[in-house]
């Protein structure tokens, strides 16, 4: 199951909706090993295309380095299907190299960029295999007191 918190959830939304008609792609960083996407990351669909996303490579290596050096991993990878369901293409399930990564598909065919309903939905995507996930959208996290 993927746990986010709504203000991820609406960024990656208005993300996509933003970019519509093409492709919207990104990343919710988080804490290794611990699957709370927590830093959301909005990238720049290389491609610029309606029908498909590439990370751009420079931007993509600075990620990894940043997540790295902070102790993160990527917990979400995100992108947008602009005429299509919100479900993984075989190109989406070529590109998927994470397997502990929910991936993340947010339609916008119905409404594109302008209010309404989107369809979000969450998958685990291991050696070729898909499997769709509940998603549990939660309250954002209260800082914890340290006593």
């Amino acid at each position: 199951m993927l746990r986010i918190d709504r203000e991820t959830h609406d960024a990656i939304v208005a993300h996509a909706k933003k970019d519509h008609p093409d492709e919207a792609c990104g990343v919710v960083a988080g804490p290794e090993g611990s699957d709370r996407p927590e830093r959301f990351v909005p990238m720049v669909n290389a491609a610029g295309s309606p029908t498909f996303y590439e990370f751009d490579p420079v931007d993509l290596l600075k990620l990894y380095r940043e997540m790295d050096d902070r102790g993160e991993e990527p917990v979400v990878i995100y992108h947008s299907h602009t005429a299509t369901e919100a479900y993984p293409s075989r190109t989406d399930i070529g590109l998927a190299m994470e397997p502990n990564a929910h991936y993340v598909l947010v339609s916008t065919r119905e409404h594109g960029n302008s209010d309404g309903p989107v369809e979000f939905r969450s998958y685990r995507i291991v050696d070729g295999g898909v499997t769709e996930e509940d998603v549990d959208i939660v309250p954002p996290e209260q800082p914890r007191s340290h006593d």
